[in-house]
Formats: structure tokens, sequence, C-alpha cells
């Protein structure tokens, strides 16, 4: 996982260079407050610092987590399955769905720049109208079911679950990953797309859902 998230730094690094850079002509109202950066957990910050972009200046000298692997994934789901730290048997799995337009409602900047949806600003195709969602997140713990709230993930478009290498791979740059405290894991999704690009990472801490952490902008 290592050395997919140098090739991805590099990628974006090339996008950078190959592209000019633009001032954006509205205002971005995302919040920053569950950036990586503004996150005062020292623990999460330091296991955070490991996989994430976000935490890419605190990442030197951090060791590599333990991951339960992706048993399945396709364009719109993906699933892992494993044993985490303590042996318990750790089940994820994620769904996307398809952006119904007429169900929400637009808050348009100058009436041209789509800025918010159902009053809240969002994250995956900002400025645009999304084409998909991520419908659920489903977590069990051995045969206990841990509660994701809805808005936990509900301002959270365009999800990326897989792509495809240089060889024609599908592969994943999501996954799940296990803190050494034997009581926390991760859940981690990356969307790569440059106009839109974002991280979501959930906490999930003696079997209750956390908090979530979420950065984006890597390119703009």
């Amino acid at each position: 996982m290592k050395n997919m998230r140098i090739a991805s730094l590099i990628l974006f690094c090339l996008i950078v260079i190959s592209s000019s850079a633009q001032e954006r002509e509205f205002p971005d109202y995302r919040s920053k407050k569950e950036n990586f950066s503004r996150m005062q957990e020292k623990d999460f910050r330091s296991d955070l610092a490991s996989f994430t972009f976000g935490g890419m200046d605190e990442s030197m000298g951090k060791g590599k987590l333990r991951s339960v692997p992706a048993t399945k994934f396709g364009t719109n789901f993906i699933s892992f399955n494993g044993t985490n730290v303590s042996g318990n048997n750790v089940q994820v799995i994620i769904t996307g769905g398809t952006f119904d337009e007429s169900a929400h409602k637009y808050t348009y900047y100058n009436k041209t720049h789509l800025v918010k949806i159902d009053g809240k600003p969002y994250y995956g195709a900002y400025d645009e109208k999304p084409e998909t969602t991520i419908e659920s997140v489903l977590v069990i713990v051995n045969k206990d079911t841990i509660p994701i709230p809805a808005a936990a993930y509900n301002d959270l478009f365009n999800p990326e679950f897989t792509y495809m290498d240089k060889s024609g791979v599908v592969k994943s740059f999501n996954g799940v990953y296990l803190s050494g405290d034997k009581h926390t894991f991760y859940i981690y999704m990356l969307n790569r797309k440059p106009k839109s690009n974002y991280e979501v990472t959930w906490v999930i801490q003696d079997k209750t859902y956390v908090r979530r952490v979420v950065d984006f902008g890597f390119l703009n």
C-alpha cells in the first residue's frame, strides 16, 4: 500500500505540472474542521498519517498498519473481510448508488456555480451535479452491526471504488486499516479525480463509530 500511495502522489504531481493553475471563480464553502490538520486525537492522527494524503507531511517513520483484505469489488461496491488485531472478524461493505437530481435542492453562487446540495457543501464534483452517491456503509464486527450515520457519507459523491492500472488489472485505492491498539480500525476511501478529489476516513473504536476525517482539493 505504501508503494501505491507513492505512485498516487507522483501521479498527482504530474497532473499539477501539466495543468495550468486557475484561480477559483467562486467561493468554496466546504469546511476544514474535519481535515487531518485539525485532528486533536494524537493516536488517531498518528495512525492516519501512515495511509492518508492529508497526513503525508507527518508520515515519515510511520510503520505500515495491518489491513483487512478487499474480498470483492466492482464499479459500485467494495467489500472487506478479515480478522483484526484482537482476533475479531471485521466485515465492511460500501455500496454506491445513482444520484437522483429530482430528490435534492441546489444552491448556486451567482446563479452559475453549484456550491451546496440540500443546504450543505459537498465533496466530489464540486460546482457540478454529482452522478453517483455512497448509498450505505455496512460495518460488522463478529456478529455486531456498527451503525454508521447517514451524515457520515451523504455529502460524499462520485465515489471511486476501483481503477485500472497500466497493465489492465482492476484495483482499488480504498482500504480498511487496523490500529495497533487492538481497539480501533479505519475505513478509507479516495476519489482521485483532479477537479473533485477528496479522501475520507471513518474511525471505528470499540464497536462504535467515532468520527470521520475528510481532506479535499489536492490538485486545486
